[in-house]
């Protein structure tokens, strides 16, 4: 059977849903012989409010779900070849969804950063989505695209120049500029919730192979002090996405066979500055909790569009052998992360994984970079606004 659709935006009236909505109407009309996509959600009135605001075509197609409802799962899976889902906390609100694509062979692309909660959907939905031939991919926001994308290509240039991968890789966000999402904030509280209640959870939270089943690599650097890194000779502070991007980024390693080696180390931090200066700007950093406070960004609150458009990201990848040979790669963002650059990210993730990746990615739960790799680089470069380069020292 062919379903209507390639792929439906599912949370299309929240603020992420509704910027991949803008996002596709730019990019991907109805005119432009592109994916054939539709705005799902729970409510048809609130469907078509949103579809009226953002401009779109009347003939919009309209796709009415509610994940906690079986039927109205079931009806989603016969329409749709993908799931484009913004709707977080996903161990809240994404646990069936999954369970769904994974059975009905319905890919899914998400902006999750939970990892104790993909861990438990790998653990239990994996053999499914591999016999069914979904192909599930987490995480195709900021995080983890750009930072597991920008380990791939330094590891695939540090092969092609000595010969084997870099066993130590520093992720470094050099500057940024913008607002963590009201999502992250949420997913946050609900991580710190379920790892009160669940010793299992912290556990899988402490652990940075926590995402490789079956498998533990060497002793990670913990990137929860400010240090003055060697390799940079500047300070550097705790970056609070390090959490997600570190996992993700062992388990691109882990899918790909252990390309970047079994004995590969990784971390990130955030780039504060030189002598007293950068010091006392990574304590200050390093003490920061707003991100988890009460008053903090709420889901479905956001910037302006001039503070998306004012935004960008710098971030650096170090990688290092054992000889003291060295490489960097740059990845740079144009809008702000959380909001501007993430809608754009998870749309051509979406649309790579449907028109690029079909033949070369089997069913399974993946990281971005082992899914879709240099072809996802190329769509970024060409329509997203993001920019990598190898950068001589």
């Amino acid at each position: 059977m062919t379903q209507p659709f390639d792929l439906v935006v599912y949370g299309a009236t929240g603020f992420t849903g509704r910027l991949v909505v803008e996002y596709l109407l730019q990019r991907y009309p109805a005119s432009s012989g592109g994916p054939r996509w539709a705005m799902g959600g729970r409510s048809a009135a609130k469907l078509a409010t949103v579809r009226d605001e953002v401009g779109a075509p009347a003939d919009t197609p309209l796709v009415v779900a509610d994940a906690s409802d079986p039927a109205s799962l079931r009806a989603l899976m016969a329409q749709t070849r993908l799931v484009l889902t913004t709707v977080g906390p996903y161990q809240l609100y994404g646990s069936e969804l999954v369970a769904a694509c994974a059975a009905a062979g319905v890919d899914y692309v998400d902006l999750c950063g939970e990892p104790a909660w993909m861990r438990q959907m790998i653990d239990v939905h994996e053999a499914a989505a591999k016999a069914s031939g979904a192909r599930i991919v987490f995480s195709c926001g900021f995080d983890s695209i750009p930072f597991d994308l920008g380990v791939f290509l330094l590891q695939k240039e540090f092969r092609h120049r000595f010969g084997h991968p870099a066993s130590r890789v520093r992720g470094r966000v050099r500057q940024m500029k913008g607002t963590f999402s009201g999502g992250t904030a949420a997913s946050l509280k609900a991580t710190l919730a379920a790892a009160a209640a669940n010793p299992a959870v912290l556990d899988l939270l402490k652990n940075p192979f926590s995402l490789t089943p079956g498998f533990t690599g060497p002793r990670q650097p913990p990137g929860n002090k400010p240090m003055l890194d060697e390799a940079l000779g500047l300070w550097v502070a705790p970056f609070v996405m390090a959490a997600i991007n570190t996992r993700n980024v062992h388990r691109s390693n882990f899918l790909l066979q252990h390309a970047y080696g079994a004995d590969f180390v990784y971390d990130e931090m955030l780039v504060t500055g030189a002598g007293d200066k950068g010091e006392a700007l990574a304590n200050a950093v390093a003490s920061d909790k707003s991100l988890g406070a009460s008053d903090g960004p709420k889901p479905g609150e956001g910037p302006s569009r001039a503070e998306r458009e004012a935004g960008f990201y710098d971030l650096l990848f170090v990688g290092q052998d054992d000889a003291g040979r060295s490489l960097r790669v740059g990845v740079r963002g144009d809008r702000d992360p959380g909001y501007g650059s993430t809608s754009k990210m998870i749309a051509e993730a979406a649309v790579c994984l449907l028109q690029q990746s079909a033949a070369a990615t089997p069913g399974g739960i993946w990281t971005p970079a082992p899914a879709m790799g240099d072809r996802l680089i190329d769509r970024l470069q060409a329509h997203a606004g993001l920019r990598f380069a190898v950068e001589e020292a």
